[in-house]
Protein backbone atom coordinates (compact mmCIF):
# COMPACT_ATOMS: atom_id res chain seq x y z
CA UNK A 1 0.00 0.00 0.00
CA UNK A 2 2.70 2.77 0.99
CA UNK A 3 5.91 0.69 1.87
CA UNK A 4 6.56 -0.06 -1.93
CA UNK A 5 6.35 3.85 -2.91
CA UNK A 6 8.54 6.45 -3.44
CA UNK A 7 6.63 8.21 -0.63
CA UNK A 8 7.33 6.26 1.72
CA UNK A 9 11.20 6.57 0.54
CA UNK A 10 10.76 9.91 0.87
CA UNK A 11 9.69 9.96 4.28
CA UNK A 12 12.56 7.92 5.33
CA UNK A 13 14.84 10.59 3.63
CA UNK A 14 13.20 12.77 5.69
CA UNK A 15 13.75 10.98 8.78
CA UNK A 16 17.61 11.09 7.93
CA UNK A 17 17.80 14.77 6.75
CA UNK A 18 16.12 15.20 10.95
CA UNK A 19 18.56 12.99 12.50
CA UNK A 20 20.75 15.68 14.23
CA UNK A 21 17.51 15.69 16.50
CA UNK A 22 18.08 12.55 18.09
CA UNK A 23 21.52 12.88 18.52
CA UNK A 24 21.82 15.77 20.50
CA UNK A 25 20.46 16.70 23.79
CA UNK A 26 17.80 18.95 24.66
CA UNK A 27 15.21 20.03 27.25
CA UNK A 28 13.03 16.93 28.76
CA UNK A 29 9.71 17.84 29.98
CA UNK A 30 9.30 15.97 33.30
CA UNK A 31 7.35 12.62 32.74
CA UNK A 32 8.27 12.37 29.53
CA UNK A 33 8.30 9.01 27.79
CA UNK A 34 10.60 7.37 26.18
CA UNK A 35 11.07 7.93 22.45
CA UNK A 36 9.99 4.55 21.28
CA UNK A 37 6.93 4.97 23.54
CA UNK A 38 6.19 8.40 22.16
CA UNK A 39 6.11 6.65 18.50
CA UNK A 40 4.37 3.82 19.10
CA UNK A 41 1.83 6.02 20.51
CA UNK A 42 1.42 8.82 18.29
CA UNK A 43 1.59 6.22 15.48
CA UNK A 44 -1.26 4.35 17.38
CA UNK A 45 -3.43 7.85 17.70
CA UNK A 46 -2.91 8.40 13.91
CA UNK A 47 -3.97 4.89 12.57
CA UNK A 48 -7.18 5.11 14.87
CA UNK A 49 -7.75 8.21 13.26
CA UNK A 50 -7.09 6.95 9.61
CA UNK A 51 -9.49 3.77 10.28
CA UNK A 52 -12.59 6.36 11.13
CA UNK A 53 -12.26 8.90 8.88
CA UNK A 54 -12.22 5.96 6.20
CA UNK A 55 -15.42 4.13 7.37
CA UNK A 56 -15.47 2.29 4.16
CA UNK A 57 -12.28 0.25 4.86
CA UNK A 58 -12.90 -3.55 5.35
CA UNK A 59 -11.80 -5.65 7.87
CA UNK A 60 -8.85 -6.91 5.15
CA UNK A 61 -7.79 -3.30 4.81
CA UNK A 62 -7.72 -2.58 8.09
CA UNK A 63 -5.26 -5.80 8.60
CA UNK A 64 -3.13 -4.32 5.55
CA UNK A 65 -2.64 -0.97 7.44
CA UNK A 66 -1.50 -2.36 10.62
CA UNK A 67 0.75 -4.69 9.03
CA UNK A 68 2.38 -1.88 6.85
CA UNK A 69 2.24 0.55 10.07
CA UNK A 70 3.92 -2.29 12.10
CA UNK A 71 7.31 -2.03 9.32
CA UNK A 72 7.02 1.37 9.59
CA UNK A 73 7.66 1.37 13.44
CA UNK A 74 10.10 -1.20 12.81
CA UNK A 75 11.84 0.91 10.41
CA UNK A 76 11.83 3.82 12.79
CA UNK A 77 13.07 1.23 15.81
CA UNK A 78 15.99 0.08 13.45
CA UNK A 79 17.29 3.65 12.54
CA UNK A 80 16.74 5.43 16.43
CA UNK A 81 17.75 1.99 17.54
CA UNK A 82 20.55 3.73 19.98
CA UNK A 83 18.03 6.04 21.90
CA UNK A 84 14.70 4.46 21.73
CA UNK A 85 15.10 4.32 25.51
CA UNK A 86 15.37 7.58 26.04
CA UNK A 87 13.05 10.24 27.69
CA UNK A 88 12.09 11.82 24.59
CA UNK A 89 13.27 15.31 24.44
CA UNK A 90 10.91 18.77 23.43
CA UNK A 91 12.12 19.17 19.77
CA UNK A 92 12.21 14.98 19.13
CA UNK A 93 8.34 15.23 20.35
CA UNK A 94 7.25 17.58 17.73
CA UNK A 95 8.93 15.93 15.37
CA UNK A 96 7.78 12.08 16.05
CA UNK A 97 4.17 14.29 15.84
CA UNK A 98 5.08 15.53 12.45
CA UNK A 99 6.38 12.17 11.21
CA UNK A 100 3.36 10.56 11.96
CA UNK A 101 1.26 12.76 10.78
CA UNK A 102 3.03 12.42 7.50
CA UNK A 103 2.87 8.50 7.72
CA UNK A 104 -1.20 8.84 8.20
CA UNK A 105 -0.94 11.46 4.94
CA UNK A 106 0.41 8.47 3.17
CA UNK A 107 -2.03 6.28 3.94
CA UNK A 108 -4.74 8.52 2.99
CA UNK A 109 -3.12 9.56 -0.26
CA UNK A 110 -2.89 6.00 -0.67
CA UNK A 111 -6.59 4.98 -0.06
CA UNK A 112 -7.93 8.37 -2.13
CA UNK A 113 -6.21 6.30 -5.04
Amino acid sequence: MVLDRQGYDDLIMYLTQHLALFEKPGEIKANAPTVMELIEDVIAENVMRLCQQHTELNTEERALIVREVDGIVYDLQEVLSSIISQPVTVEQHAFIDEFAGLVKNLFDSALAH
